[in-house]
């Protein structure tokens, strides 16, 4: 085993050795079409010796050319064989011209002019399969290996053959499946491509596979939903590789095969932002998240570190959220200065001290409440934290001197129906109004983030993990869906080309119906949709049938990425609205929460409770089948 692995160290990494190597076949070649050619017997040794100096130069020139010399034998297939024969096809017809009307060898054997390249292209082809041979055959035993079909016959797909085919992988390829009709019957790393796509279910049912691979990372979502619904009728169990752009930031191998899940399914091409400009305001200066331990705040974290910030200051009040995320974060922080604050960002003398040893020049505030049946309940602690704490901090990153400061809001601050909404909205208001000393204060308005603490999507997943009946509020709600990426590519690229006051919005496409994700979630889950009860719970408290994303008296701007877009309300007077802020902190104090609802109507009045709306829990207009299964 170890001489084994030796050579084939040799083979791959020393092109000298693998020409010398080759060289020394087309030698061999030569003196074996001379013993046959003269019934093993050696007559005119210095003609065998001119032809064979010639031969051997010429050869390896074409074996140079036409890129043979690498020695990554095990992975020869039918391209290599071609090359081979071209190499030697080519070679034979310059010997042949050079020997006869070059250097006019007229005694030397024409014979030899058509054994020589029969057996130097046998040899040549023989040693490359007996090298994937023995490279098969120290693999493990294929009986305990899972076998694979893949669909895509791409270069993706070849990287994860070449993985698959390594000595100790856990995986046998048996083919492909590839749209491309010409690809059909071609062998690509010695695996046939057996079909179309569209063969699947009919292919894994004349072979035996365990699991297909989706090995196509750059596919759309049209595309993608359909490789899953027709993975869904083969009963077996499938994957796929990593997205390209966490392939290219080496935050995963190709290899790193994952479940199907439901960003795949978006329903639209996931928005690409280039995020170029964002490098040269980011790299080397000092830049403060709060609610860094969320999943927002986090994602934040982890893409500003592909910037290469001087210092990196995370703030938030979770502890242990915080202890994570350190740990996940210091390892990939390179030159940059980690340092990990347990606070509360609207604590104004904590933030000072942190703001004096740090001096951070952009804020990005996404330390905010956001569960919107919860803040119905829990009003005062919306209002102090998402208002008031907002305010504190932005005095102190003004008094401080910050260059940009950017808040995370929400599409539930458009005609706002919850308190957690009408938060947001106030937040808008605050930081298009309030004098801050020269610091460009910005807000970034999106829908819901898939895969997010607490979101629908988690939920869900729980309950399909504990086989529990599936909860959906109404039948008919509808939500602005966007993956954390793009939510922190569009935070990053709203700090550069925001102006002050702004508020930026993603363009997410359509609002999809929720009913829709929960069969999607099914289907990925790997189950059929009739296992399992989809139960309608009526809105909950704060809760409406659909959000919006921009005010009907907001003025639209296009800016320089065509899926971002500026929204601009009417001017407001600054010292109005501070009277307003005073009197609703006073009756945080003074008065209960339907008063505090009162003041945050006085502010916004565009802000309606859902308390008493139609889209109620016990609206009477859900269908009867409530608690019933509608798969």
């Amino acid at each position: 085993m170890k001489i084994i692995n030796l050579a084939q160290t040799l083979l791959r990494k020393n092109s000298w050795f693998v020409g010398a190597f080759q060289a020394m076949l087309i030698l061999v070649s030569l003196i074996l079409a001379w013993f046959l050619k003269f019934d093993f017997t050696l007559p005119d040794r210095q003609v065998l010796l001119r032809a064979a100096c010639l031969l051997v130069v010429i050869r390896m020139a074409m074996i140079a050319i036409f890129g043979l010399l690498h020695g990554w034998w095990r992975y020869t297939g039918l391209s290599d064989t071609l090359d081979v024969g071209k190499c030697v096809l080519s070679g034979s017809v310059i010997f042949v011209l050079l020997t006869r009307y070059a250097i006019k060898m007229t005694n030397f054997p024409g014979a030899i002019y058509v054994l020589e390249p029969l057996l130097t292209a046998g040899i040549l082809i023989g040693v490359r399969i007996f090298s994937r041979v023995l490279a098969e055959s120290v693999r493990q035993d294929l009986a305990a290996a899972r076998k694979v079909l893949l669909i895509g016959a791409g270069v993706a797909a070849q990287t994860v053959v070449r993985e698959m085919l390594r000595p100790g992988s856990e995986y046998a390829p048996i083919g492909y499946v590839d749209d491309d009709h010409s690809k059909l019957g071609l062998k690509i790393e010695g695996i046939p491509v057996l079909g179309t796509v569209d063969q699947l279910p009919q292919l894994v049912v004349a072979h035996p596979v365990d699991e297909v691979l989706i090995a196509v990372p750059s596919a759309s979502s049209r595309h993608m939903r359909r490789f899953v619904e027709i993975c869904e009728r083969t009963a077996v169990k499938f994957r796929t590789v990593p997205d390209l752009r966490d392939v290219i930031a080496q935050r995963v191998s190709i290899s790193d095969f994952r479940d199907v899940d439901v960003e795949d399914l978006l329903g639209r091409d996931p928005v690409e932002i280039d995020l170029q400009s964002v490098r040269g305001s980011i790299r080397g200066a000092s830049v403060l998240v709060t609610g860094a331990a969320g999943s927002i705040g986090s994602e934040i974290c982890r893409q500003l570190l592909e910037h290469e910030p001087a210092v990196l200051v995370c703030v938030d009040q979770n502890e242990t959220g915080m202890f994570y995320l350190g740990h996940e974060l210091m390892p990939r922080r390179g030159n940059t200065a980690l340092r990990c604050h347990v606070a509360d960002a609207g604590n104004r003398k904590l933030m000072e001290r942190i703001f004096y040893e740090n001096h951070p020049g952009t804020i990005f505030h996404a330390a905010a409440y956001k569960h919107v049946p919860l803040m119905e309940e829990n009003v005062c602690a919306a209002v102090q934290n998402n208002i008031f704490g907002l305010m504190n901090l932005l005095e102190v990153a003004s008094e401080h001197e910050c260059r940009r400061f950017v808040l995370i809001s929400s599409d539930k601050a458009v005609n706002p129906t919850s308190v957690m909404g009408a938060t947001k909205r106030i937040g808008e208001l605050i930081i298009a109004h309030k004098p801050t000393n020269g610091m460009r204060c910005l807000s970034v308005r999106f829908g819901n983030v898939l895969g997010s603490n607490g979101s629908v999507i988690p939920v869900l997943q729980q309950q399909l993990r504990r086989n529990e009946p599936l909860t959906v509020t109404h039948p008919e709600v509808r939500r602005f869906f966007m993956t954390i990426r793009e939510a922190v590519s569009l935070v990053l690229q709203a700090s550069v080309i925001g102006e002050r006051g702004d508020t930026l919005v993603l363009d997410m496409g359509e609002p999809l119906l929720i009913l829709e994700l929960v069969r999607a979630l099914i289907k990925l889950s790997g189950r059929n949709d009739k296992e399992f009860a989809i139960l309608f719970t009526g809105l909950r408290p704060g809760e409406k049938l659909s959000e919006e994303l921009f005010y009907e008296n907001e003025e639209l701007d296009h800016t320089s990425f065509p899926k971002i877009k500026r929204a601009r309300g009417a001017a407001q007077d600054w010292q109005t609205l501070l009277v307003k802020l005073k009197q609703l902190e006073e009756a945080l104090v003074d008065n209960g929460p339907l008063n505090v609802r009162n003041k945050i109507k006085d502010i916004i009045p565009e802000y309606w409770a859902t308390l008493d709306s139609k889209f109620s829990a016990n609206d009477e207009t859900l269908p009867i089948a409530i608690g019933r299964s509608v798969a």
